[in-house]
């Protein structure tokens, strides 16, 4: 089963309790929203922002001009950049490793780990971008799969931003990162296993079949045009967990056409801006791309997808991974989906609250 009801049993308004199956994952999620308003006495997140940043900031490493923690000169771009990371995860002059037993499998770390600017200044989040400068973006995506994907030695490119100290980044001028490894993600080979299921038994891909229950029952869906749908999952393990689909199903983000990729940027502008708009805050998240591996596999079925899982469950405060989650490894959702989806629904998406009073570029 796919979705579920959403009627609640009779006298259970305030105690939301059930277990939903999460099908791309093909795991339990218990959702307890009942737990959302238990007493917290332990510590507690701000945004992290001391004030409005600067668009220049002149010990940034990102910042165009400025000399980068390896050494290099950042140029003067004025649009998208892209760099090879100076810290990198995975390099194409990795040593080769040595396995202490036949047990203990080992790959040379080899591959590419790169950066993406967004933007040159250093105040211009993914959500105060115009939708025609976040579909540049996304073209620059387009462009770096291609290139990393069409290496012999590459079976995965993972791309993804950490947004916020909340999530652990450390420089707030708006970027993502690629890895371009040389094995595939497990998150990555399970939905594509998952996928190429359903779709050998139903003829059509698993994430087509969530969008039409999504949009059907309408409580979830945050925002549509023709060419994507942004919704809570009814499946969510996150308080504000949301996916960005296009209506078309493609392995990966290279094969949307200029004018579903132009839709898309729309969609998920509309999301980002009502993020930041819910607390009136920078709402960190971290963000993926869900792209099926590169590494020659049968990847029949798989829909690309943007995935949002946001570590926030009420201002100021996070949702700790513990017991069940960790030890488990089951997911214990502190609230009920529908509820997150028309909180989001009902903040305005067309204008950032530090630019209020203008036009959506």
């Amino acid at each position: 089963m796919i979705g579920g009801s959403d009627k609640r049993p009779a006298g259970e308004s305030e105690s939301k309790w059930e277990t939903r199956w999460h099908p791309l994952r093909e795991e339990w999620i218990i959702v307890a929203a009942h737990r959302q308003d238990r007493p917290w006495i332990g510590t507690t997140v701000t945004s992290g922002a001391s004030g409005p940043p600067s668009v220049y900031e002149p010990d940034c490493y990102l910042c165009p001009g400025n000399r980068r923690v390896g050494g290099a000169i950042n140029p003067e771009y004025t649009n998208t950049f892209v760099f090879d990371n100076d810290h990198p995860c995975v390099g194409d002059d990795a040593p080769d490793p040595h396995a202490e037993h036949a047990l203990y499998k080992v790959l040379p770390a080899r591959g590419y780990s790169r950066v993406v600017c967004y933007s040159p200044r250093h105040d211009q989040t993914l959500a105060t971008m115009s939708h025609k400068q976040i579909d540049v973006l996304l073209a620059t995506w387009q462009a770096q799969f291609r290139e990393l994907s069409a290496l012999s030695h590459i079976s995965q490119v993972l791309i993804f931003e950490n947004r916020g100290a909340a999530v652990g980044v450390s420089n707030p001028h708006p970027h993502c990162q690629i890895y371009a490894t040389n094995f595939v993600f497990r998150r990555a080979a399970q939905e594509r296993a998952v996928c190429r299921k359903y779709f050998e038994a139903n003829g059509r891909s698993l994430l087509s079949a969530v969008m039409q229950l999504e949009s059907e029952a309408g409580t979830r869906v945050i925002w549509e045009n023709e060419h994507a749908v942004v919704f809570v999952p009814w499946f969510a393990r996150y308080a504000y967990e949301a996916y960005v689909v296009p209506r078309n199903s493609h392995a990966d983000i290279t094969g949307l056409s200029d004018t579903e990729r132009a839709g898309l940027a729309k969609a998920l502008r509309q999301l980002v801006v009502r993020y930041d708009n819910l607390w009136r805050m920078p709402f960190p998240y971290v963000m993926t791309l869900q792209q099926a591996p590169v590494d020659g596999s049968d990847s029949t079925g798989y829909h690309f997808y943007i995935e949002f899982q946001p570590p926030m469950r009420k201002p100021h405060l996070l949702k700790h991974l513990a017991g069940p989650e960790i030890g488990g490894g089951n997911f214990v959702s502190d609230t009920w989906p529908e509820e997150k989806a028309a909180e989001l629904r009902g903040v305005d998406g067309r204008v950032h609250y530090t630019e209020e009073g203008s036009s959506d570029g």
